[in-house]
């Protein structure tokens, strides 16, 4: 954990000593990059784990009834937020 919060400080850090540079322009495209870098390796993860692959039903569905659950309460929760703070009475 202490390894990652170095990382975090240190990439804060360094987007502050940059932020005049023009390189910075290009770090929303590179970081798209490596996410889908790192979502491909965790298919491959997934992918070569025996566990997760026989118990695949079981696990999806209990995926999606998670991510229904979160997508329906931020939905609501930001319907309740737009009316109580950005609706005029």
């Amino acid at each position: 954990m202490t390894y990652i919060l170095l990382a975090i400080t240190a990439g804060i850090a360094a987007g502050y000593l940059c932020r005049r540079r023009t390189i910075v322009k290009y770090t929303g495209s590179l970081l798209s990059v490596v996410i889908m870098l790192l979502l491909f390796l965790l298919g491959i993860s997934v992918g070569s784990n025996n566990q997760v692959i026989n118990n695949f039903t079981a696990i999806g569905l209990d995926a999606f009834i998670l991510t229904a659950g979160g997508t329906l309460g931020s939905l609501f929760g930001a319907k309740w937020t737009y009316k109580k703070f950005f609706t005029t009475k």
